[in-house]
């Protein structure tokens, strides 16, 4: 995840990463391949899954396109998907923000919270547009914390109160880092402004999921000293709510993440 600032605020190489994959994987995994497998992945097909994070998507591509096929995995950070990097799979640091494309024949380009991090998004969706051969899909999938903000949109007691809290101060590094917290709500007309058509939307939110604890629980940990050296929390406000979190009596939210899809002419 690119961001502006002192360095990455969600950075893949923290142990906590690998949980927040994880725990993506089983929220939003079933959403993301249901629209894959409607934009017609399939045998032979060349797709670029950019800021890969972990491997769920990647593996489920390289599955869908076979052996004749191929699979470019890209991220800043490719530690967490270099695992995947046996044939169809070829994996590369690349930074979709900066760089040029990694090919302009594909037939799918697909990111999934990635765009919201991106410093020059504008330059990066013009990128993946550019990647696409005639007739090629683009998905794009990524968050909308503006819309639906809070952990515990029921916030009838502390424990629910400290976690807004917290999320609130979540939101503020993110904000100083460089991401755009309304995004996800503005896809669909950025992929139209980009010249694709047939272009539909729609959006998932999780909620009171063990998966959500879990993403919840991972990321609190993985930015504690963030938030702390900002003033936005204290040790002791932190050790509280992932107490709260771990009773696993807590309905737990996490931004809707809005899926965008389109065609090349």
């Amino acid at each position: 995840m690119t961001t502006h600032g002192d360095g990455y605020l969600l950075d893949n190489r923290q142990t906590e990463a690998g949980e927040r994959f994880d725990a993506f994987a089983t929220l939003f995994d079933p959403t993301t391949f249901r629209h894959l497998e409607e934009l017609g992945v399939g045998p032979g097909r060349r797709c670029w899954e950019v800021g890969a994070g972990g491997t769920s998507v990647v593996s489920w591509l390289a599955g869908r396109v076979g052996p004749a096929g191929r699979v470019v995995a890209t991220d800043i950070d490719t530690s967490l998907v270099a695992g995947a990097a046996r044939p169809p799979v070829e994996v590369r640091v690349h930074d979709v923000g900066v760089e040029e494309p990694p090919g302009n024949d594909f037939d799918l380009v697909h990111a999934r919270l990635v765009l919201v991090h991106v410093p020059d998004r504008e330059r990066a969706l013009r990128s993946m547009v550019e990647a696409l051969r005639p007739g090629g899909r683009l998905l794009l999938e990524d968050a909308d914390p503006a819309l639906q903000p809070l952990p515990c949109p029921d916030e009838h007691g502390p424990a629910q109160e400290l976690a807004n809290r917290l999320r609130r101060g979540f939101r503020r590094l993110l904000a100083d880092h460089g991401a755009d917290l309304s995004y996800g709500r503005r896809l669909p007309r950025l992929l139209r402004e980009a010249g694709l058509h047939r272009v539909e939307a729609d959006a998932y939110f999780p909620f009171a999921s063990p998966a959500c604890a879990a993403l919840e629980s991972a990321t609190i940990r993985q930015i504690r000293t963030r938030l702390v050296t900002a003033g936005l929390a204290t040790d002791e406000d932190i050790d509280q709510h992932l107490a709260n979190v771990a009773t696993g009596t807590m309905d737990l939210a996490t931004a809707p993440m809005i899926s965008a899809w389109g065609i090349k002419p």
